[in-house]
């Protein structure tokens, strides 16, 4: 039972869909229109709105974040299960017919959350990458691949367990975006 409620305490707080919600509230649009449709930053910033896109990622960040230390607070042992929540909360949120965002934002928060090293890894991975090839989807999925062979490098074998089924599901949410990789056609961040 535990487990359950550790689940859906890290799924409520996932679920969260902060860059819709701000985008509406500062009358960015409807984010399912625009872009690809997603619910996360990177859609935000095809709005042209970059505050908007910088505030959707740190909610984000901070809702995976928040979902882990609040459980692992109660009841540490329920930690990896409310980060795993708290990623498919973000991805396939109930209350948007189950299509969110690609989870690359939550999955820092719940990589900090479970060992605040492996969180460090990712985010200067994700950043790094994005800053160098300026395509979000590379730097996202290479992050996400990176936190779980780091989380096992020192030890935390929960969170690599847990970091290595959010890195799986990261590229499968992100396989559009490999297709267009291959054929070379994936946007850049800030091209047309």
């Amino acid at each position: 039972m535990a487990f359950i409620l550790a689940a859906a305490i890290g799924y409520l707080f996932g679920s969260v869909p902060f860059g819709l919600i701000l985008a509406r509230l500062f009358g960015a649009g409807d984010l399912r229109t625009i872009g690809s449709g997603n619910i996360g930053a990177t859609n935000v910033l095809r709005t042209g709105r970059k505050g908007l896109a910088a505030a959707t990622l740190l909610l984000d960040l901070l809702k995976g974040l928040a979902a882990v230390l609040l459980v692992a607070h109660v009841w540490p042992a329920g930690a990896p299960v409310a980060a795993l929540g708290a990623f498919v909360g973000h991805c396939f949120p109930v209350w948007l017919r189950f299509k969110g965002g690609k989870g690359v934002a939550t999955t820092a928060g719940i990589a900090f959350g479970l060992a605040w090293p492996v969180g460090l890894a990712y985010a200067l991975t994700w950043l790094g990458l994005l800053a160098i090839v300026r395509i979000s989807s590379v730097a996202g999925m290479t992050a996400g691949v990176v936190a779980p062979i780091v989380a096992l490098a020192l030890g935390e074998r929960e969170a690599a367990l847990v970091l290595a089924i959010v890195a799986a599901l990261i590229l499968f949410l992100h396989r559009a975006n490999i297709a267009r990789l291959r054929a070379g056609t994936e946007p850049r961040i800030g091209s047309k």
